[in-house]
């Protein structure tokens, strides 16, 4: 057994902080020749070598070996049931790789420790207690809080995420203590990811305060009847034993019985055949290049007998080809973990000023091979299209730029001035758009290169027209989105002012605006050079310093399951769009316009006048002036408002001119908006009109569509219905729409835990009819229609936290009347204001609120002075949960979708997404099965990452048009 001297340095490696943060920086992926998901062995793999090649370059461990846990439980578990108890089990596709990365250590010839019982972090504190004794230095491998209990003047911790090195220093302005107080303070304010549960009401900072005062927890626990402030005193009182049980659990061990002593880990080179034999076995073709040159392997004839030899061929491992270490040391991009952020880039670097003079202009051919082989390198690769457009299915490609490192980027022009009606008399040299074409493809669709950008779905749509399939991929937006939510805008301009403190070159700047603006094709390269690579740059910048906050602030779930898939989900059904009638559409106007003009003979009847209805001035002129009807409120500039809500207020109140009034803008929009403008939006090579999708502009995670927006079509009217039987199928084909059942209210019902509502649910009950019978004490058999209404007004209106004012308006009683309904209301279902009250608090002490899977929804002014603002924030916090959760769902379905029709060989494709919908497009034939793979899916959407405690319903149905399928 070797023993430690003062002059070694022991790296400890928390190997099971590496899988989560390997799985979770990079997309799924699969070994081609079984499927086998191996994504997260692979970023593993990239990790472990950077970590190995950087140590080499600068302090060098002599002993190191990489610690596991060795499953779930632990002793801890006896100790506390619960313990660790709310955490969801890991990623279906992650649990297959678990053995593999154990054997990918033992490829680099690293020991590889775990032990039945205790827990990654036990094992790594008994070595380094040992290695402290022996005087020896010790760098343990991770940003585990609870590892800082073990820091000392000779032990830190390595945070690879952030190239950052923690200590004494890190230590106290973690825990506002040394590293000996730190189990004493955790103990106090508990832990809800590890279930641990700590004294209520008591954080890390004022737990620190506490123990700096009192020196130790149980000293503090004897005299807690001291405390002045009372609740607090009697928080400690009444939870000693809570707060004695988390100091148990908190504790790390350091006299876990391992087999080895760490002085058996001295740092040895890899055996050549076995590592690059296990990494040919696993696909990863990159990876098994990089390192194969650094072990020396010239040639691909040496890495498969080094496959053999693996294998049980004749070629002993000591007589690879190739001595170790023969390749040199390679340089920084080298050893780069593939998709790790911060492996390259310093914080500093990141944050330099930006100088648009280092960006190159690529005109050669030639002169892109050398950022394609550093995109190899690296192992990213920021990318932004330029185009003559923001319609992504018509824009044609006029350049592309690329950043590998903060600082360095280019831009690749591709038709500057080709086209003789632009204003460019000549065309200046460019490289030739299919030879850039064919050099990028590769790269861009290799998966051992993770392509960065920002909203990547519009150039994931631009380069699919010329053929390449963009993956895998990060986009800042949706970083920023998971990460932020609703508290600030995500656009590049708007992060790179926020992050990065620059203010990019805005396009008006370059091209102009109006009708003179140009097209990017007609701006000069150099200028064009200026702009689009500093967008690549900024990018990369950003990718940098997001990618990072996003696992501190636990979003990497909502980002990998939620937000990154959907690029290529909704990017799919942008691109098959739908079709529409026009014929339809066209009689459709005609019928509106003599609606419009009936409505206006009779508003006029009703004012005594002639008067433009669509003027706001004449209207409120009527109204407020010359009939003198009540409720008039004036706008800032001193006019009358006569809003919706004005207007509903006086037709509720039994006013006529009103109503025709709103019956005239109702049918005014819908021809303006929708049978008017909706044949402008046909793209002349598919005949298909194409919505854009919103991934990232709403609070709660719902998508936004435009150009046209097919999600503002009303359907409780019968003209919004009509406009639905314009959307049609292709000949031989039919649609289908599959839309959940109430989902908000089953979300309701979950979240809230109602047990009236959840088994209603359960028995497939009418819920409006039951609420009713629930609230008024009637027989759900021959129930009033009218009784039902009531219910069901509250039932929709209480998710969007309705007032009494609210209600009724929309039900046409009086106030007091719809404040008694209310009050019934949360009398019989008491949960649904807890969960009010409980959301709001939340919400008030964190500034968001989250969905069942984690998403955060920024409540910005939920502390507003102004109480109109804060009761609209407060309504904002008790619904967004609701309609998140709801959009969470369906996300969930729409990503899993593709692959269920495929592996059921149905050839139907989903074109729209309007809230709990879902649209596709099917040969009739196959409309039954594919409703079928449809409704299996969306209903069993939620799991297996949340269980709802009521049935999700999705009613799916075919038709010739959209309507019809609804």
């Amino acid at each position: 057994m070797a023993q430690l001297t003062s002059s070694d340095h022991v790296y400890l490696i928390d190997g099971s902080g590496f899988i989560f943060r390997a799985y979770h920086v990079l997309p799924p992926l699969t070994r081609k020749s079984d499927g086998l998901p191996v994504g997260a062995v692979m970023g593993f793999c990239n990790m472990l070598f950077r970590l190995l090649e950087e140590t080499k370059a600068g302090d060098q461990p002599t002993h190191l070996a990489v610690i596991f846990d060795y499953s779930s439980r632990s002793f801890r578990n006896d100790l506390y049931s619960e313990y660790k108890a709310h955490r969801p089990p890991p990623p279906e596709d992650l649990v297959p790789q678990f053995p593999i990365m154990r054997e990918a250590v033992r490829a680099f010839n690293v020991p590889c420790i775990e032990m039945e019982g205790f827990e990654a972090d036990d094992i790594i504190a008994t070595y380094t207690v040992e290695a402290q004794r022996a005087g020896a230095r010790v760098t343990i491998v991770s940003n585990d809080k609870d590892l800082m209990q073990v820091v000392d003047g000779t032990t830190e911790m390595l945070d690879t995420m952030k190239n950052k090195r923690l200590g004494l220093d890190a230590v106290a302005e973690k825990f506002g203590v040394g590293p000996e107080r730190v189990i004493d303070v955790q103990a106090l304010a508990g832990d809800s990811v590890d279930n641990v549960p700590g004294v209520p009401g008591i954080g890390i900072k004022t737990a620190a305060q506490l123990i700096q005062e009192y020196g130790t927890l149980e000293a503090l626990l004897e005299r807690a009847e001291e405390i002045k402030q009372p609740k607090r005193r009697q928080s400690l009182i009444d939870h000693a034993e809570d707060a004695r049980i988390s100091k148990q659990l908190v504790t790390l061990r350091t006299d876990v019985p391992v087999e080895n002593a760490v002085g058996d880990f001295q740092v040895e080179e890899p055996r050549a055949a076995e590592l690059i034999g296990f990494l040919k076995g696993m696909e990863f073709n990159t990876l098994t290049k990089r390192i194969a040159e650094r072990l020396g392997f010239e040639d691909v004839a040496s890495i498969d007998a080094a496959v053999v030899a693996r294998e049980g061929g004749v070629m002993p491992a000591d007589e690879a080809p190739g001595t170790p270490g023969a390749a040199g040391t390679p340089g920084t991009g080298a050893s780069e973990a593939r998709g790790q952020p911060g492996a390259i880039a310093k914080l500093d670097q990141v944050k330099a000023p930006i100088d648009p003079s280092t960006y190159d202009t690529v005109l050669k051919l030639e002169d892109l091979r050398p950022w394609i082989e550093a995109a190899y390198t690296a192992g990213h690769l920021v990318i932004d299209t330029e185009t003559t457009g923001l319609d992504a299915a018509q824009a044609r490609l006029v350049g592309v730029s690329l950043s590998v490192h903060p600082g360095a980027a280019c831009y690749i022009p591709l038709a500057h001035g080709r086209n003789g009606e632009l204003g460019l008399e000549e065309a200046p040299q460019q490289a030739p758009l299919e030879g850039v074409i064919e050099a990028l493809k590769p790269v861009l669709e290799d998966p051992a290169v993770l392509k960065i950008g920002q909203n990547l779905k519009y150039d994931f749509l631009i380069l699919s027209r010329y053929g390449i399939d963009l993956h895998p991929i990060d986009d800042t937006m949706l970083l920023s989105y998971v990460i932020e939510g609703g508290g600030h805008g995500h656009g590049m301009d708007d992060l790179a002012e926020r992050h990065l403190g620059h203010t990019c070159i805005a396009f008006k700047d370059i091209a102009g605006t109006g009708k003179a603006q140009k097209t990017f094709d007609q701006i000069d390269i150099d200028t064009a050079t200026r702009y689009a690579a500093e967008d690549a740059d900024v990018t990369g910048r950003l990718w940098h310093l997001l990618k990072p906050a996003l696992v501190e602030k636990a979003g990497c779930t909502v980002y990998e399951t939620l937000d990154r898939p959907m690029v290529g989900i909704v990017a799919g059904m942008e691109q098959e769009g739908v079709k529409i009638d026009t014929d339809v559409l066209s009689r459709m106007s005609h019928d509106f316009a003599q609606g419009m003009a009936r409505l206006e003979a009779e508003a006029h009847e009703q004012a005594g006048e002639a008067f433009n209805l669509g003027s706001p001035k004449q209207v409120s002129e009527i109204l407020f002036g010359k009939m003198g009807l009540p409720g008039g409120k004036k706008t800032k500039t001193g006019a009358w408002s006569t809003n919706a809500d004005v207007l509903e207020t006086l037709a509720a109140e039994g006013h006529e001119l009103p109503k025709t009034l709103l019956g005239w803008r109702q049918i005014s929009k819908l021809k303006s908006t929708y049978t008017d403008a909706l044949p402008e939006f046909i793209n002349p090579e598919t005949g298909r009109v194409h919505t854009s999708y919103a991934l990232a502009a709403t609070t709660t995670g719902r998508l936004s569509s435009s150009d046209p927006n097919l999600q503002n079509i009303p359907i409780r009217t019968e003209e919004g219905r009509r406009i639905r039987t314009a959307f049609i199928a292709e000949k031989g084909n039919v649609l289908v729409s599959a839309d959940y059942s109430q989902i908000e209210l089953r979300v309701l019902a979950d979240m809230a835990d109602i047990p009236a509502l959840k088994q209603a649910f359960a028995d497939g009950l009418d819920i409006h009819a039951m609420t009713a019978s629930e609230m008024f004490g009637v027989p759900i058999e021959g129930m009033d229609p009218m009784v039902r209404r009531r219910a069901k007004a509250i039932n929709f209106g209480i998710i969007y936290g309705i007032s009494a004012f609210g209600l009724a308006n929309q039900l046409s009683i009086p106030q007091r009347e719809a404040a008694d309904y209310i009050k019934a209301y949360f009398d019989r279902f008491p949960q649904i204001k807890d969960y009010m009250d409980r959301t709001k608090t939340f919400g008030k002490e964190n500034g968001y609120v989250e969905t069942l899977f984690g998403r955060r929804c920024t409540v910005a002014e939920i502390k507003s002075k102004v109480p109109a603002r804060r009761a609209f924030a407060e309504r904002q916090a008790i619904n967004a949960p609701i309609q998140g959760t709801a959009a969470d769902i369906i996300r969930r379905a729409m990503i899993r979708l593709p692959k269920a029709l495929g592996e059921a060989g149905l050839a139907g494709k989903m074109l729209l997404q309007v809230h709990d919908e879902l649209v596709f497009e099917t040969p009739k034939a196959e409309a039954k099965a594919l409703s079928g793979v449809v409704k299996t899916v969306m209903e069993t959407a939620a799991e297996p990452a949340r269980a709802l405690a009521v049935p999700l319903v999705v009613e799916a149905n075919a038709g010739a048009n959209w309507d019809e399928a609804h």
